[in-house]
């Protein structure tokens, strides 16, 4: 079979196998990461294919393999709060196997989720990632029978079956709690956000189990928006109530950065008489608070790792299925 067309000057596979001194078929275990070699040749062929700017035939392994060596990400976190640190995650477990990854923005429009999906489909994706900006049931993406493996990362489909990373809000919140009632709070309030989320309502969860562990009574518990505004109205009802909470445990950074401030413009220092604690660890925010705020992590770096292992196996052939949520982390901060 001959070679396909190449721009005039473009290096060839043979090329690249002449000047490491190794057979095409090295190349191809080198540049696949796969079969046995040893580092001192995989470097060397990796070398010679930066030094000739090597460019692999893609189209020609597709028709070889079936595979596009391509993952789609549809997302609607137009901000990209949530879906930024998934897809760093992702990329660095899927590039080690030379796949590359389309991300598209479906902003809640579902004719807009549809043309992409289409768009991606009609690239020969291997698989697909839906994620989204909060992690609560969707639509089930319409594959129609394709059978294209499908991972849901922080966004879950409501049709059963399937793969769903999610981080263990209730858990996180327990972390963030349990933390409190070891620094000798007995009053912890949760200030948090709409109770239509589900992540509010297992983060409330979390907090009530905890209490419940050191036999303790809940604070109040003071449901609003995802705003700084929220908490610092929030915080002015607690302090003005007749008993002061000493800790208050917040559903979000946003939240609880109003309620730093609203204590501050109170005179009530934080954390000597009331100790915070906040929900995403969203570095910007908690490190700019006063005090630096003390959050629980959701390790979204670590789900988006997850899911391109859980990629990674799919394609390959492997079956996966059920609901995982991954361990968030406590980062501790001068608020408690």
């Amino acid at each position: 079979m001959t070679e396909p067309d190449k721009p005039r000057g473009a290096a060839t596979i043979h090329d690249v196998a002449r000047a490491a001194g190794v057979s095409i078929g090295t190349v191809s275990k080198a540049l696949n990461a796969t079969g046995s070699l040893s580092e001192n040749t995989r470097k060397r062929v990796m070398d010679t294919v930066r030094s000739l700017n090597f460019r692999p035939n893609t189209l020609a392994r597709s028709l070889h393999t079936g595979l596009s060596g391509s993952v789609g990400l549809i997302s609607n976190d137009s901000f990209g709060r949530f879906t930024m640190p998934i897809m760093e995650g992702l990329e660095g477990v899927l590039s080690q196997s030379s796949i590359g990854v389309f991300m598209v923005n479906a902003t809640d429009d579902a004719d807009r989720e549809r043309a992409h999906l289409d768009q991606l489909l009609a690239k020969q994706i291997d698989g697909l990632i839906v994620t989204a900006r909060r992690a609560d049931r969707r639509p089930s993406v319409d594959l129609r029978g394709l059978g294209l493996p499908v991972i849901y990362v922080f966004s879950q489909g409501d049709t059963p079956g399937g793969l769903t990373l999610l981080p263990d809000d209730q858990g996180g919140a327990w972390l963030a709690t349990d933390h409190l009632i070891r620094r000798g709070r007995r009053r912890i309030a949760h200030v948090t956000g709409p109770r239509d989320f589900e992540a509010v309502r297992l983060r409330a969860e979390g907090w009530r189990e905890a209490l419940a562990a050191a036999n303790l009574d809940p604070g109040p518990l003071m449901h609003g928006s995802w705003t700084e505004a929220w908490g610092r109205a929030a915080t002015a009802q607690l302090m003005s109530g007749p008993t002061r909470p000493d800790a208050i445990v917040c559903g979000n950074d946003l939240i609880a950065r109003g309620c730093a401030d609203a204590l501050r413009e109170a005179g009530i220092v934080c954390p000597t008489e009331v100790a915070l604690t906040g929900f995403d660890n969203w570095t910007v925010m908690a490190e700019a608070c006063r005090p630096a705020l003390t959050s629980v992590d959701m390790n979204l770096i670590q789900l988006g790792a997850e899911a391109g292992q859980k990629m990674t196996q799919m394609i390959k052939g492997a079956e996966a299925s059920g609901t995982l949520r991954l361990p968030c982390t406590l980062v501790v901060r001068d608020s408690t």
